[in-house]
């Protein structure tokens, strides 16, 4: 352990950015989305990691995170994550305290990369050079015009070819205009590219199954969270009874989580996102499990805390290109990737790490304490 450098500090900032337009899913509504950024420091060299939570997720970072991490060998991030899940065991992990390790953790697995010169893809050790995106977005706070223009931006602009919108919007009280959604979708990106849907939760069981029938004749593939994920044995009567993918995961703070999900057939793609589910470390783990169930993964939001992770699992399947998530990354760090073509090329600049460093200018005016 000596001779192996060590983790010499721990740091927090929080940036919130407002949305550039009102947005709202199926059984919620934002007009700002904020980012936690964690800095670890080992000599000179400088981690990033984040995650989209709340301000309270800085404050579990600095107490209890910092002091378990620091110190120790800046090699060994899974010894940090079994060390920091464990000094949250009173206050929760699941949710915000999760949310603290997973960034701590991707701060980790990129400064650990940095301080060898690696891109990160090649520290991990790259199944696929390419990480295939799709476009989402599609709010339901947006009208037709609004809603085409982001569609068609996705796949005439950049050539991605497969997207998605949001239903189920007023927990599934507007059933009619969800419908109308999804056939205006499909007529604006016409009938090459993918069509995905997301009702975050937002039906009943019998209901999903009914507008599960109408997504049919627009050639939905992907029907996400068509009830709340809580609910496995729903999600698995809706699997066996609808002809598109069922997915769901995006909740997963640990890995029994993903378990209980793959046991009881509720999915065809698992998602996992990396800022939420223990970082790196874990997600690696859900991979795995999905991988041992015959299912591929799919990465939820935060594109570039996934990229070069995404790229080293052998069943991987695209990677959520989020608008929101998006906008926020371009702002406040360089060194994003470019999603032309429909896919993203992780370490192919040969920069170390997850490549990316904060726009400090850019970012001040968005950080808060």
């Amino acid at each position: 352990m000596s001779d192996q450098p060590a983790v010499d500090a721990v740091e927090a900032a929080v940036y919130t950015v407002p949305t550039d337009a009102p947005e709202a899913d199926g059984t919620l509504a934002w007009d700002s989305t904020t980012l936690v950024l964690v800095t670890v420091r080992s000599g000179p060299t400088t981690g990033l990691g984040y995650t989209y939570a709340p301000a309270a997720t800085a404050y579990v970072v600095r107490e209890p995170l910092a002091g378990t991490v620091t110190g120790l060998p800046a090699h060994d991030v899974p010894r940090a994550n079994e060390l920091m899940c464990r000094a949250v065991r009173n206050a929760g992990l699941p949710g915000v305290a999760a949310q603290a390790v997973a960034a701590v953790d991707i701060a980790l697995w990129d400064l650990k990369a940095r301080l060898l010169g690696l891109p990160l893809v090649r520290l991990l050790g790259a199944v696929h050079d390419d990480v295939p995106v799709y476009g989402s977005g599609g709010f339901t706070t947006y009208d037709s015009a609004r809603q085409e223009r982001q569609l068609r931006g996705w796949t005439e602009e950049q050539g991605i070819p497969r997207v998605k919108i949001k239903i189920g919007e007023s927990w599934g009280g507007r059933e009619k205009r969800d419908l109308e959604r999804v056939a205006r979708a499909r007529a604006a990106i016409g009938d090459t590219a993918e069509l995905y849907v997301d009702a975050n939760g937002g039906y009943t069981g019998g209901q999903a199954i009914r507008v599960a029938g109408r997504l049919g004749d627009q050639d939905v593939t992907w029907f996400e969270e068509p009830v709340s994920s809580d609910h496995l044995g729903t999600l698995a009567d809706i699997r066996g009874r609808t002809p598109m993918d069922v997915t769901a995961g995006e909740y997963g703070y640990t890995l029994p989580y993903f378990a209980h999900m793959l046991a009881a057939g509720a999915v065809d793609c698992l998602q996992a996102d990396v800022t939420r589910c223990g970082g790196i470390t874990v997600w690696l783990r859900a991979a795995a499990l999905a991988h041992a169930h015959g299912l591929d993964v799919s990465g939820h939001c935060a594109p570039h805390a996934h990229a070069h992770v995404a790229a080293a699992v052998p069943n991987l399947r695209h990677l959520e290109w989020f608008h929101d998530h998006v906008r926020i990354e371009r702002l406040l760090f360089d060194g994003v990737l470019d999603p032309g073509g429909g896919s993203v090329t992780p370490g192919a600049d040969g920069a170390p790490g997850l490549g990316l460093t904060l726009a400090e200018e850019r970012a001040a005016a968005y950080r808060v304490e």
